[in-house]
Order: C-alpha cells, then structure tokens, then sequence
C-alpha cells in the first residue's frame, strides 16, 4: 500500500496546475481549518514501478481537493488507468472505499489491473547507412521491445530517444522514424509496435579551423585524434578537447561544431581557444611530521613562445632544507607524450637529526616518451655536484650519471581511490671514464597498490626497494644513499634514521633499501576513514637490521587530497617500543 505525502510534487499540466491552485487558494480563505487539513488518496494492487507511475499521476491533487464525490473518484480512476497504460495494462477496474483517520478523510482505491496486453507484431526497423553500423546493431539488439514482451511505452520511448542519441553522437544527422505508432487492441490483449528509423548518411568531420590560439597551428594538429575525411564522433571530439586542456597552454577551449553546416556529407569543426595567464604565482603553507612546517612558492609560465615550450619553478623552505627546482619543457611533436625536459636544481640540507649537512647542485637533460600502453619511459643525463659533512665524514661528490626508467600510475579517480597503482623502476650509472669521482649502479624500485572490498573497507600496499652496487657508501653522497623510517616509509621511527649508524651512532646512510606497508582501512563516515597498518623494513650495507611498527590512524579525503594522522609503535626500539607521530598530506602511494 502507498500513502501519499501531503506535499507530493504536481506533474507538469499547466492548465491543470492553475485550475487547482485557484481552487486550493479560495478553499483555504474560505475556510481557515483546511490549512491543517491531511485529506490523501490511498491506494493498493500495484506493484515495483507500475507504483511509482501510479503516484506520480495522482500527485495532481492537493490534499484540499480530495473528496467523496462520485465526480472526483471518476477523476482519480481516469488517472491510474492512465499510468497503467503506460505499462501495457488496459483493462483496469478501481474499487473505491471511503475512510476517515481522525479528522482527515481517506480516499482508499482498490486497483484491480487484469492482465496486460502483449507485443504481437514487433516492427521495428533501422534503415540507411546505419544498418551496418555495429553499435547500431548492438543497440536493436539489446534495447528493442521483442514480439511477446509486455507493452511498456516507456521501454518503446527510451528505444526511440536511444537510437536519436546515438545517431548524434556518431554524425547521422538527418536521422528521423519514417514511422512511429503503437496499435492496441484490448480486447484480445494485443498490440502492435511499428517503429521505422531512417538514419540517412553518417557524416564525416570537414574542415577544423582554429581561432585565438596563440601557439602555432603545426604544434596543435597532432592533438587531433582524428583527421578531415574520418567519420563524425562525439568521443572523439571529447579526446580532442583533453588534448588541448591537457597542454595548460589555453584557459578555455570550445570545439563549435554546428549540424546546420553540414554540407556534402562533411561538418566542419571549429575550435575557440583562449591564451591561459601567462604567468601563474602559487603559495601554500604545509606541515609534515618529518621536516616540520614548510613554505611552498610555485611560479609557472604555462607557456613562454608560439612553440608551446613552458617553464616551472618550485621554491621550498623548511627550517632544515631549502630546495630550488626549475624546469624548462620543450614539447615534441606528440605534444602529450613526448618533451625534452631541462631541469635546474638547488638543496641545502642541515638536519642534525640524521646528522646531515650539504649544498647539493642537480643539471638534468631528460627525454619522456608516454607510450601507449601508458607507461612512462623517461631517458636522462644527471650531473651532480654535492658538498656534504655526512656523520664525520666530510667531502665533495662530482657526478655524471646517465639513467633510465620507467614508470605507470593509474587510480579510478577521487582524493581517495578505490582502485589504484603506482610502479616505478629506475637505473642511474656513474663511471670515471666519463668524468664521475667513482664507479657505481644506483637500482631503484617501488610498487604500490590501492583495492577496496566494499564501499566502505579499502586496502594499501607498498613496497620499497634499491640498491648501490660496485662501491662502498663512503664513496656515494649522501642524497643517493638510502634511508628507512618517517613519515612514509617505516613509521614509528623517526625520519631517516632506519639506516646504519658509525661507532658514535651517527647516522651513515646504506647501499640497500627494503621496506613493506600493509594498512587497512575502514570509512567511519562521509569521507572520514579508520586506518590500521603495519610497517617493515631496513636500510643496512652488510647486513638487514629490521624494523617494525604497528599503528593506528585516521585519514580524511580532503579537498585538496588524503591527510593522513597516525600513530605509530615501533616495536625494535632499545630497550622499549616507542609512540611516533606522523602528519602528512599527499598522495597514498
């Protein structure tokens, strides 16, 4: 049974609606007690959505107008035969009972449906070009009312607005039903269904002429995932426009394709674009367990000349590191894809915590490939200069190193994913014989992964993992060598201090890194989550020293990305376990 409210929603009958209005407003002012009136129209025979249709048609009557007249139940049948038509049910009787429930009077129908009338005849024909059209094809298949199926008029509309969306977004755009009818015959429950779609020609993407850009027209046309001549399709006009958004070079793009100038089979495309500012000044504030509160400038010019070529500069300032990163990018032809990257670099580093001081120089040529199956191929040539008191060892690092890697990360979307991953796998060489103080193979590998078991239940993995190789840490500066513990690495340590230690138990640094996280998580509410996690791992030259930790936290999907609070037992401290804190903000992997 279903009781609607006293506030249910008119359907759109103009007329009606305003006749009633009038009604309803000359009721009340004669009399002032229907104000409070809970009059309503009840109902039962009717089931999963044949209910819903039922009350959505007599959501016309205010509770005022409900009453005992024969007039106004004669009203009130004529719209549940209404709404049941649509369903393929023409044989309805309503039976009619009055009832009060207090001072409210109810209006009780009894629906008595029959049985519905069936598809006998399923005409239904796609003619034209479409024909051939797989997706076409797929869509009859799938979609189209069958012969013996119950007439729904509402499955008959949504096969005929279907195949109107689909011709637009495939370029059929003199597309119409040389016939569409519905015959019904109640008698002996039959009904046939004539339906008879022309799609005409499928046009072809004409001329594409480009208006406002200031980058030269050579460097956008490879952006185009299609060419003048290929056919018309809505899915790739959407590529074309996160081509073009991708770039940062525009701050606004619009593709105006209009079917009113479709001529000769073709439809031109033209592509509105607007300069993005050209210089963009970015601050933020932020804090992290392991390096305290920080300063954070980021200035961009997202394009420098009409070759698209771009620049990016990155000031950090902490109490115990300063870094200054800046990055000229000149795109290939793959604008997307493929780029030469020249970076600049500056670190000063003087943490005593891990026994560290040391100005740190990087100039990086670098030459990125994304390849199609989405991994990130990137080529590049590094030299370092690095001047380091490391523990109590004080020198100057001067290093040429090629390196290679490759790298793929992907999520499902969201400050927090359901579903992600992250690899990365990365060689750097050092030689004499090219200029390097020393001979070494720097390895480097991560993975990580993100699964849920439910909406509310999520899971994380990480794995972390390197190795020096051919030389003794001695001979390696200290930013190339490796270090567990912090913030995202093994928590309940501090930060960097997973490592080997001298015979003053100063912090060294090692040539070997693995470390394990595994972390659980459950949502409390909204985007407020639970997380359990535990955490392995070491950083040693001879020998592992493995550490763990247990912990608890809490993370929240914030706007600007996941922050994450947790605390943490690391379960090897001598001679007892010990409680760390850790505050981060960032990605999860």
């Amino acid at each position: 049974m279903l009781i609607l409210p006293t506030f249910a929603f008119f359907r759109a009958r103009p007329l009606v609606y305003v006749a009633f209005l009038l009604a309803s407003l000359l009721a009340l002012l004669c009399h002032p007690a229907a104000l409070y009136a809970a009059n309503r129209i009840e109902f039962t025979g009717a089931t999963e959505e044949r209910k819903d249709n039922i009350a959505l048609y007599l959501s016309v009557f205010t509770p005022a107008q409900i009453n005992k007249s024969a007039r106004f139940k004669n009203r009130v049948a004529n719209e549940i035969k209404q709404a049941l038509r649509g369903h393929g049910y023409y044989q309805v009787r309503v039976v009619f009972e009055d009832a009060m429930d207090g001072a409210d009077y109810v209006l009780k129908a009894r629906i008595i449906a029959g049985r519905s009338v069936f598809i006998d005849v399923a005409d239904l024909q796609i003619n034209g070009e479409a024909i051939r059209d797989p997706e076409f094809l797929a869509l009859q298949r799938q979609k189209a009312p069958k012969q013996g199926d119950r007439m729904h008029h509402g499955n008959y509309e949504a096969y005929k607005k279907a195949l109107l969306n689909l011709s637009h977004r495939k370029g059929y755009f003199d597309a119409k039903f040389s016939r569409a009818e519905l015959v019904i015959t109640p008698g002996d429950r039959r009904g046939k269904m004539h339906l008879h779609f022309e799609s005409g020609p499928r046009y072809r993407f004409g001329a594409i002429n480009f208006e406002g850009s200031q980058i030269l027209e050579e460097r956008l046309l490879p952006l185009l995932p299609f060419k003048s001549g290929d056919f018309y399709s809505v899915e790739q006009l959407a590529k074309f426009n996160q081509n073009l958004a991708n770039t940062l070079w525009f701050g606004s793009v619009d593709l105006n394709v209009e079917p009113e100038l479709r001529k000769d089979g073709v439809i031109p495309v033209n592509v509105l674009l607007t300069p993005a500012t050209r210089n963009i000044l970015e601050t933020g504030i932020g804090f992290t367990t392991d390096i305290g509160p920080r300063l954070k400038v980021k200035w961009e010019k997202p394009w420098l000349n009409d070759r698209g070529h771009s620049l990016q500069t990155d000031l950090l300032l902490s109490g115990t590191e300063q870094t200054f990163d800046s990055r000229y990018k000149i795109p290939l032809r793959n604008v997307s894809h493929d780029y030469y990257q020249f970076v600049l670099g500056f670190e000063n580093l003087n943490d005593s915590t891990i026994d560290t001081r040391s100005k740190k120089f990087d100039l990086v040529a670098e030459r990125n490939w994304l390849l199609n199956n989405g991994w990130n191929r990137n080529l590049s040539l590094r030299w370092l200069y690095e001047d380091f008191i490391q523990a109590n060892q004080d020198d100057i690092a001067n290093l040429i190193m090629p390196g290679f890697s490759f790298s793929r990360g992907t999520d499902s979307g969201g400050s927090m994913p359901m579903q992600a991953d992250f690899y990365l796998l990365s060689i750097e060489l050092a030689d004499q014989s090219w200029g390097s103080d020393t001979d070494f193979s720097r390895l480097r590998a991560r993975a990580g992964w993100i699964g849920n078991w439910s909406v509310d239940q999520r899971w994380l993995v990480r794995l972390d993992g390197g190795a020096i190789l051919q030389e003794g840490v001695v001979n390696i500066p200290p930013s190339l060598r490796f270090y567990a513990g912090g913030d995202s690495s093994v928590r309940g340590y501090r930060y960097r201090t997973v490592a080997p230690l001298n015979e003053k138990d100063e912090v060294v640094g090692g040539t070997r890194l693995a470390t394990l996280a595994l972390e659980y998580q459950h949502r409390v509410k909204n985007d407020w989550w639970l997380a359990l996690f535990t955490d392995y791992g070491s950083a040693w030259n001879d020998s592992p020293d493995w550490k763990r930790s247990v912990g608890i936290g809490a993370r929240w999907a914030s706007p600007v990305g996941p922050i994450r609070l947790d605390v943490a037992y690391g379960l090897d401290h001598e001679p007892n376990g010990r409680f760390r804190l850790h505050f981060t903000l960032g990605p999860e992997l």
